[in-house]
């Protein structure tokens, strides 16, 4: 084979992953729930059906707690970001080997990590539902696209799995004694309990180095009448370089837009519809078109592969977007304003990329000269 027809064979063999990729990019609600019952629910978003989850390596889950819901103290396979959607909660949070359960009471707006073979459990003491939306990696998943919870206690636990001689041998139990510790928890991950547990305090100096707020109107981008974006990376909360991971909020008022941006590191970023609605486009590749063009709602999920970009419009209501990048230190580069490409350009290169006159170019670089991550409506 020579040269240009290897070439030739190479470049389709791109297009046609991209164009799968492409086809793929789809916007979703959670369409699986794992359980529901008096206590709460979980549910997830299933590989099978938003597979490249499972390409991109990310998982996701949402968690309902009803008042007096608990999740029994757990670890999974993957590292996470739980975001507060609604309610307040007592999480505890027990690393391996470690005798130390640090307790934290997070509300509405804040964000958790969660690192793979943390052991956490969640409480919700308060009068309505809590609601945490989780998006993370999967790269080490036992099953690819989701995360897979372990528990020690409950019909599905490993306490149960060992059985009573293997128990009674292991905390030098009786035989009754290892009988009740196996069989007294029925609850198989999340349970109801009854009034009058008491639960700890929480632990000191745990905001800013466990978890953090990120529904914060005084964000890092304030834009009058067009909304705000807040980010956490390891700079801002230092455990997230951990986790590989970190977060950004955005908040749009109705008719603002967030710019087109992309990922700088190749990172994927993988967005979830808090509130309101809005229109998104996708666009990457060569095909000089969006890879993805739709309208999104609360719940919504949407999938952005590396260095694909990213921009929406918010609906009258407005628009409120919470997502997770699979980097700590993710950078994001901006197609507009006073930190593009069009900024940094000289006169001449402007000219020739755009095919323009040199009194167009200088007009148009002169349209960078700002930030520009919000653009308010038109008035």
């Amino acid at each position: 084979m020579n040269h240009l027809s290897l070439s030739l064979s190479l470049s389709l063999s791109y297009f046609f992953f991209r164009y799968k990729m492409d086809a793929k990019l789809v916007v979703e609600k959670y369409d699986q729930t794992s359980f529901e019952d008096d206590s709460g629910g979980y549910y997830v978003w299933s590989n099978s059906k938003v597979p490249l989850l499972s390409d991109l390596k990310l998982g996701t889950g949402r968690l309902v707690l009803h008042p007096l819901g608990f999740t029994l103290p757990h670890y999974a396979d993957c590292s996470k970001i739980g975001f507060i959607l609604e309610g307040t909660v007592t999480i505890g949070l027990i690393s391996a080997n470690s005798s130390e359960e640090n307790v934290l009471i997070a509300k509405k707006g804040d964000v958790v990590p969660t690192l793979a073979g943390l052991a956490s459990w969640w409480f919700n003491a308060g009068d309505t539902d809590a609601v945490i939306i989780y998006l993370g990696e999967s790269s080490k998943a036992k099953v690819p696209g989701q995360f897979t919870y372990f528990v020690p206690s409950g019909p599905i636990g490993y306490l149960a799995a060992f059985q009573s001689d293997f128990v009674s041998k292991t905390f030098g139990l009786d035989e009754s004694e290892s009988e009740n510790l196996i069989s007294s928890q029925q609850g198989q991950m999340v349970t109801l309990l009854a009034q009058g547990i008491k639960f700890p305090e929480p632990s000191n100096h745990t905001k800013g180095k466990l978890y953090a707020n990120i529904d914060d109107p005084l964000g890092a981008v304030v834009v009058n009448c067009g909304g705000f974006v807040n980010d956490l990376t390891e700079k801002n909360l230092s455990v997230l370089s951990e986790l590989g991971l970190s977060a950004r909020f955005v908040k749009l008022e109705g008719n603002a837009m967030l710019t087109p941006s992309y990922i700088a590191d190749g990172s994927v970023h993988i967005c979830y519809v808090c509130k309101g609605s809005g229109q998104i486009k996708i666009v990457g590749g060569f095909q000089g078109k969006p890879a993805l063009d739709s309208k999104v709602e609360e719940g919504d999920l949407f999938i952005v592969p590396q260095y694909y970009i990213l921009a929406y419009i918010a609906d009258d209501c407005g628009l409120e977007v919470f997502s997770v990048t699979t980097s700590s230190k993710a950078l994001f580069g901006q197609l507009a304003g006073n930190t593009s490409i069009w900024k940094a350009m000289s006169l001449g290169v402007v000219q020739a990329t755009l095919n323009v006159t040199p009194k167009f170019a200088q007009q148009f670089k002169s349209k960078n000269e700002t930030k520009l991550t919000i653009v308010p409506p038109s008035t």
